[in-house]
């Protein structure tokens, strides 16, 4: 099959969706598939090799200006294809915190019109290239969000099957102005008539999404959320714990390491595991419990990490407490393989979680809270354990139990590392997906 991912780069953060895409199409693209991963607003940014075009559709840089200053449409085009240039582009997000929605409301809203909008030059470039270059059988959007092309894309292509992955598209409506959220989900529900199937990563976020976007159960692919386990194929003998690469110092003896593998950011719920972590760390029996936090750090997350970490300070144990940069694959590997236990104890539903994954990859147990699609992942892996969320005193206890059990702990990485090699690798996400792409 002739196959395009349409992936909404993340401006200079590693983003999960992005490396989730990459990983598929790169499976895809093994299998004997013509796959193409295509950019757009920002080129992706993964741990791994990435197969992504060069090219970038819908830049940010000049999307938003269309946006703000719509007088420059009547430009020629060729005066503004530099906006377009994927090292500028880089250049420009590559210190960007995040995508604001609050800020983004009217862009958002004028994206989602596609050729009504103001950027409807851009959809038009995009169709045509795909209509004159491609003329795929598959187009899969990262989603809902960046398909405001989907009416003409069906128009022009009608015999081209359009599947939309949906994986926290109510994250970004959720933070825009009121006004601009409820026009959104309109315009996204009437985009939804013209997609033949949405695919999600659990029960959890179908359920909610089709509830907001009012999409019935049976318009909806459940696809396992999967990874490469390739890179951990090193791990899967008995001994592969006392086996230490030299990409990062290896953990003391008698060292009990909690490990934390996400953004540094409050909506990723450090906050809550430094919580534990202090209280933990009083206890005079638990003197040699550890905390490693890695993962992309936002200039706006800034002041919130050095206000962690002087609470850590204020309490002594500023030696205890590791902030580690946001790692390339082979480093976070490594780091995983020296934890413990990781938690990411996130406050709100994620609708993925990939960390789990590489944790439970290297034989690594996880405690999570008891929601979202955490729940659907333990439960399927029987990996690591549930808590209630926002439960510091629960997340403890089930910190301080994992701790002095290392029987428990054993059997839950194993279990783990075991149903991910057989449920979750990449290779089964892929004929799963080629299988959704098939039109029926």
């Amino acid at each position: 099959m002739k196959i395009v991912f349409l992936t909404a780069g993340a401006a200079g953060m590693y983003c999960g969706s992005c490396m989730h895409d990459n990983a598929i199409a790169k499976a895809l693209l093994a299998g004997g598939d013509d796959v193409l991963l295509q950019p757009v607003y920002t080129p992706i940014r993964t741990d791994e090799s990435t197969i992504a075009s060069d090219r970038v559709f819908f830049g940010g840089v000049h999307v938003y200006l269309l946006q703000q200053m719509p007088w420059l449409r009547w430009l020629p085009r060729w005066t503004r294809s530099w906006m377009d240039r994927p090292g500028l582009i880089r250049m420009l997000t590559r210190k960007a915190v995040k995508t604001d929605p609050a800020k983004l409301g009217a862009l958002t809203l004028s994206m989602l019109r596609g050729e009504h909008g103001r950027q409807f030059e851009e959809v038009g470039r995009l169709v045509d290239w795909l209509e004159t270059d491609i003329q795929p059988d598959a187009i899969i959007f990262s989603n809902l969000l960046i398909g405001g092309a989907i009416p003409t894309i069906r128009r022009r292509l009608p015999n081209t099957r359009l599947v939309v992955t949906l994986q926290g598209d109510d994250i970004f409506l959720d933070h825009l102005p009121n006004d601009a959220r409820s026009e959104a989900i309109v315009l996204c529900s009437q985009l939804s008539e013209q997609v033949d199937v949405f695919v999600t990563h659990s029960e959890f976020y179908r359920d909610k999404m089709g509830a907001i976007l009012g999409i019935p159960h049976e318009r909806f692919d459940v696809h396992p959320l999967s990874i490469d386990t390739a890179p951990f194929a090193n791990l899967d003998s008995a001994d592969s714990s006392n086996t230490q690469s030299t990409a990062t110092p290896s953990k003391p003896d008698g060292e009990f390491r909690i490990g934390y593998l996400a953004r540094l950011a409050p909506e990723k719920g450090l906050h809550h595991l430094v919580d534990a972590f202090l209280r933990i760390g009083a206890m005079p029996e638990h003197g040699n419990v550890t905390l490693h936090a890695a993962g992309w750090l936002g200039e706006h997350n800034v002041p919130y990490l050095h206000e962690l970490q002087s609470r850590v300070a204020k309490a002594g144990l500023s030696d205890r407490f590791v902030v580690h940069d946001s790692p390339d694959q082979a480093t976070k590997i490594d780091l995983l393989r020296q934890m413990d236990v990781l938690s990411v104890p996130a406050p709100y539903e994620d609708p993925k979680g990939l960390f789990l994954l590489e944790a439970m990859a290297c034989g690594i147990p996880v405690v999570q809270p008891d929601h979202g699609a955490f729940s659907e992942v333990v439960h399927s892996t029987g990996g690591g354990v549930l808590f209630h969320p926002e439960d510091t005193v629960a997340l403890v206890h089930e910190l301080i139990s994992l701790k002095n059990d290392p029987e428990r702990r054993a059997t839950l990485g194993e279990l783990g590392r075991q149903s991910v090699r057989q449920r979750h690798h990449i290779e089964a996400a892929a004929d799963h997906m080629r299988r959704i792409c098939q039109r029926t």
